[in-house]
């Protein structure tokens, strides 16, 4: 738990966000840029799917039309899903909901997903053994006290090819470890009622029928494995890094809970402060990168306000570095992606040999 949630510096940024709310008169939630975004990526990706699973396109550019598929499936977790799974996107529940479904029409469980990114991540954020996003043995090494392997020391080479294959093990395999085993990271015996039972197999048998079985009626096996390798590595890459970026980097702060001392292990800071020491920004001065990542390049910002719409973390992001300068923390930023890579790359390769 956190040793306290009141601090001077969050209480002073609720009231300065606040406030430009207030003045500004608008919404915390999405607004017309949001409802743009919508329209053109779901129009985008139902205008594509079909064309790519009955096969369309010939030859060359069918993989290039694999490519677009996945970019745009990983823009549509990034924009509609995520502020829709945190109720940001619009007003109405209802429309939340629906957006955070769109998980689902992606063929992973947005039930599993809400406890392991909205419950665990956002509470405890690169805290070892308890933030899924950052135990992902044995394949990589992300805290010091998780146990080094041989292989580690090449993590920073062959990250891009793990990161790939992600989605595809996402929906194929991790969704149904933690669906078994009803344990996400440390959280255990996690309750479903029966419609989640009924919606986790509906969600499988779906999407299995739309991507795997449809397209087979119209692809050669060898061609179909290639194109839907192209599409769910495009997938994996794009969405693994845009999250790797914010979190393991080198100037991010990571935590080691120590319970031998006590079963319940006290964090030092509140909780606030904890998000800005844990998580970083990057390339926030890039327009495009800002609408294709939905806002998530402004992770400091969406830590701290997760149920505010991304379409106003560029604002938000000046008060947010104000405020945090003023009480002598971390403001966590790389100006560019590139940059933002190596500091991943670096961080994989330090983790993997020391």
């Amino acid at each position: 738990k956190f040793s306290g949630n009141n601090s001077a510096f969050y209480s002073d940024l609720k009231h300065r966000v606040n406030t430009y709310f207030q003045e500004k008169r608008i919404s915390t939630h999405g607004d017309y840029r949001s409802l743009v975004k919508v329209i053109v990526l779901m129009t985008l990706f139902l205008g594509i799917y079909p064309v790519m699973a009955f096969h369309i396109l010939p030859g060359a550019w069918a993989i290039l039309g694999c490519i677009v598929l996945g970019l745009v499936t990983a823009a549509i977790g990034f924009n509609i899903m995520h502020d829709g799974a945190h109720g940001s996107l619009s007003k109405k529940p209802f429309v939340n909901k629906l957006a955070a479904l769109s998980l689902n029409m992606l063929g992973a469980s947005s039930f599993l997903w809400n406890i392991k990114h909205n419950v665990i991540h956002h509470s405890f954020t690169n805290v070892d053994d308890h933030d899924d996003d950052i135990l992902n043995e044995p394949f990589f090494r992300m805290t010091k006290n998780q146990p080094k392997l041989s292989a580690h020391k090449y993590q920073h080479l062959y990250f891009p090819l793990a990161y790939g294959l992600m989605y595809m093990s996402w929906v194929f395999f991790l969704d149904f470890k933690k669906y078994f085993q009803r344990r996400i990271a440390d959280r255990g015996d996690i309750k479903l009622t029966l419609s989640q039972h009924i919606g986790f197999w509906i969600t499988k048998l779906s999407y299995i029928f739309l991507f795997v079985v449809l397209p087979l009626q119209f692809y050669s096996l060898p061609a179909y494995l290639l194109g839907y390798f192209i599409y769910s590595f495009t997938t994996g890459l794009t969405t693994s890094v845009v999250f790797q970026l914010a979190h393991t980097v080198e100037e991010t702060e990571f935590l080691y809970p120590d319970h031998k001392t006590s079963p319940v292990y006290v964090i030092p800071t509140d909780w606030a402060t904890h998000q800005v020491r844990t998580t970083a920004n990057f390339a926030t001065r890039n327009k495009f990168v800002t609408w294709a990542v939905g806002g998530l390049n402004f992770q400091v910002e969406h830590h701290l306000f997760p149920k505010i719409a991304h379409v106003h973390y560029p604002a938000l992001s000046k008060i947010v570095k104000e405020v945090c300068i003023k009480y002598n923390l971390p403001y966590h930023e790389q100006a560019t992606v590139t940059g933002a890579i190596i500091s991943h790359i670096r961080f994989l390769k330090d983790l993997g040999r020391h």
